[in-house]
């Protein structure tokens, strides 16, 4: 805990830093609604890549991109590297 302490007490040096995470959890909210929509269904292969469809589009969304162009670049990534996660950067 004291290797941490610099950290959880930067809000007392730097005004901007927020006491809470509020806004991060009220962001991330939606996304994690979406896929516990989906956990009732009756094909959890279905489940899996509704969750997943959710994920991306939502991290679309929060990074102000466009889903559509989002989940292209994610797809063709995937393709290109099959067997890892690879996601859109800011600068494709």
């Amino acid at each position: 805990m004291l290797e941490l302490w610099s950290g959880l007490t930067v809000f007392l040096s730097n005004p901007w830093v927020p006491l809470d995470n509020n806004l991060v959890e009220r962001q991330l909210r939606d996304m994690v609604v979406g896929r516990k929509n989906h956990y009732g269904s009756k094909s959890l292969r279905g489940t899996e890549v509704a969750a997943l469809f959710s994920s991306l589009i939502e991290t679309a969304r929060l990074r102000g991109e466009d889903p559509g162009r989002y989940l292209l670049h994610a797809a063709l990534a995937a393709i290109e590297t099959p067997g890892t996660v690879t996601l859109p950067s800011s600068s494709d």
